[in-house]
């Protein structure tokens, strides 16, 4: 089964699937390896690891593109890319989803904030005019429909924090009709207006929860609540980049210490040989020993 199918599957069970966010392809293996069923390409993480910069629309398509395509390659679960705004206008958006498709995404977020863009969880943010959206929408879905009918889109909308839930649910319904197949609620800001967005909006929805270590704007709430509600998705698009830093942060500061010697911190460490196992380095030996004239033991 292609993995847009198995992914379109899996939303369409409206069973609050939870997709953590991969910034490199070792996030995205270490994603599948836990058991994960499908990962998202986190925008946000690509433009902190790659650039060193917030989420405010410095990365490239190309670039993202490029990462994206070296995470498909990775794992053998479904991924969903970030088209961001599209990077640009309708016609613009078109050629994104094409070439996501093309390189085996199963599905993407395209969301209706101006660009450049920004986190969802951070101030500033402006949305463009519905009926350009809608139009993005009609545009992306019928290269869906030609190319790859299963292929999941993700319409986000940001409207909350600009002109409140019902502006986001009438945003909602307006992009499934245009041809979105899930709808990303963008930072609600409480239970009650997740089970608005889900008894109101006429399509499965997304939710983005777990991140920012209290800082986001969107409460926690269970997953079995989630459930509950119908929600398809729970999106944890940073969780993995935030704990990464974090215990980088541990490590370095273990060995800061000229009393300290790290052979008293290997829990802040994976061993050399899962290291090589994430990698796949004993298949390459072998692949070595095969094909190399003078293969060294």
């Amino acid at each position: 089964m292609k993995k847009s199918s198995v992914l379109r599957k899996l939303l369409m069970e409206r069973k609050a699937l939870v997709v953590p966010g991969a910034h490199d392809v070792v996030s995205a293996k270490l994603i599948e390896k836990h058991g994960f069923k499908a990962l998202q390409v986190s925008g946000f993480g690509l433009s902190a690891t790659y650039l060193g910069l917030p989420d405010m629309g410095f990365i490239s398509f190309s670039e993202v593109l490029n990462f994206t395509k070296n995470i498909v390659d990775a794992v053998s679960i479904p991924v969903m890319a970030d088209a961001d705004t599209g990077y640009g206008n309708a016609i613009n958006a078109m050629r994104v989803t094409e070439e996501f498709i093309k390189i085996g995404a199963a599905g993407m977020n395209i969301e209706d904030q101006v660009f450049p863009k920004r986190c969802g969880h951070l101030e500033g943010k402006q949305i463009i005019p519905i009926e350009e959206m809608v139009l993005k929408i009609k545009a992306c879905a019928k290269v869906r429909d030609e190319l790859d009918p299963d292929f999941v889109i993700n319409a986000r909308t940001d409207a909350i924090a600009v002109a409140g839930i019902e502006e986001a649910i009438r945003r909602g319904n307006a992009y499934a009709e245009a041809g979105a197949d899930i709808i990303f609620v963008e930072a609600p800001r409480s239970l009650e207006e997740i089970e608005k967005a889900a008894k109101e909006i006429q399509a499965p929805i997304s939710i983005n929860l777990f991140d920012f270590a209290g800082g986001g704007k969107t409460p926690f709430v269970s997953l079995k609540k989630l459930r509950e509600l119908g929600v398809a998705r729970v999106s944890v698009p940073v969780g993995p980049l935030f704990a990464a830093i974090k215990g980088m942060e541990l490590y370095l500061k273990s060995i800061t210490d000229e009393e300290s010697h790290i052979e008293q911190r290997r829990e802040l460490l994976i061993s050399f040989s899962e290291f090589k196992d994430l990698v796949r380095f004993e298949e390459f030996r072998k692949l070595e020993k095969e094909y190399l004239p003078k293969f060294i033991e």
